[in-house]
């Protein structure tokens, strides 16, 4: 598939997230490179041969059909284009769909949240559409992010908010499940590649089977529990420590950062 009647600009587009969009955009061909244009304060990227590059957004704007914003929250009041009612799609953390709207002149706003997964078209995407946009700009949003992975519409804003530390966190979370399996693994004398190598390898097995077989969670818990061998043993004990109750308030920490944000920037 092929956009075919659009350009697209991201701004932002060198920095990590900007260019995860757009390598999964065209490995996916949804868009030609000749149909992308990216801003950034930076050179090049690596990827963008063939890519129009600008350090003016607003030349970025007045070529593209559509904008996506990629820029850091604290530096987003530092992006001022006018859209004149283009379609934005901001993938920018705690800016709400109204102060985007007010700042870039435009109804058509959409708040989407890809994660680091991106950059190998597996990340997942939940976005809040404005009552602005047409139905075709959404189905530009869902072919623009099953390219990134998958993606969800969220019917409520604030949805986005709390995704953005729970999935928008990427491999940070399941990274942090790993750093400490390392830690027990070396604890009791494996040496650090073998160890490595075993909590990756058990991460990335069950990432593998979840995209093949995408069961319940508590399907899967309750499945190695009932057999009541080794694995459910350690699935006890960390229960039984907190485990759960950890991770919600990790999740909720996330949150309160999040709209500690969405205040600091001018929510």
């Amino acid at each position: 598939m092929t956009s075919g009647s659009y350009k697209i600009g991201i701004i932002g587009g060198a920095g990590w997230l900007g260019s995860a969009i757009a390598g999964s955009l065209i490995k996916a061909a949804v868009f030609d490179k000749s149909e992308i244009v990216i801003s950034s304060r930076s050179p090049r990227a690596a990827f963008s041969e063939g890519i129009h590059h600008t350090a003016d957004n607003g030349e970025l704007t007045r070529i593209a059909d559509v904008v996506i914003l990629s820029v850091r929250p604290e530096d987003s009041h530092l992006v001022d284009v006018d859209l004149q009612g283009k379609l934005l799609i901001s993938v920018v953390a705690g800016v709400s769909s109204e102060l985007l709207s007010r700042r870039h002149r435009t109804q058509r706003v959409v708040r989407a949240l890809p994660n680091a997964a991106a950059a190998v078209g597996l990340s997942y995407t939940p976005w809040f559409a404005s009552s602005a946009t047409s139905e075709e700009d959404r189905r530009l949003v869902e072919t623009i992010f099953d390219a990134c992975g998958t993606q969800d519409a969220m019917t409520r804003e604030e949805d986005i908010d709390f995704l953005t530390g729970l999935t928008g966190t990427g491999p940070a979370y399941p990274a942090l499940l790993a750093l400490a399996m390392y830690k027990s693994a070396r604890s009791h004398g494996l040496n650090e590649d073998v160890a490595v190598r075993a909590v990756n390898g058990m991460l990335v097995g069950a990432g593998g089977l979840l995209q093949e077989n995408p069961v319940h969670p508590e399907s899967t818990v309750r499945d190695f529990v009932d057999y009541k061998g080794v694995t459910a043993a350690g699935i006890e004990a960390m229960q039984r420590r907190g485990f759960i109750e950890a991770v919600d308030g990790g999740i909720k920490a996330a949150l309160e950062k999040t709209h500690a944000i969405s205040r600091s920037i001018g929510h």
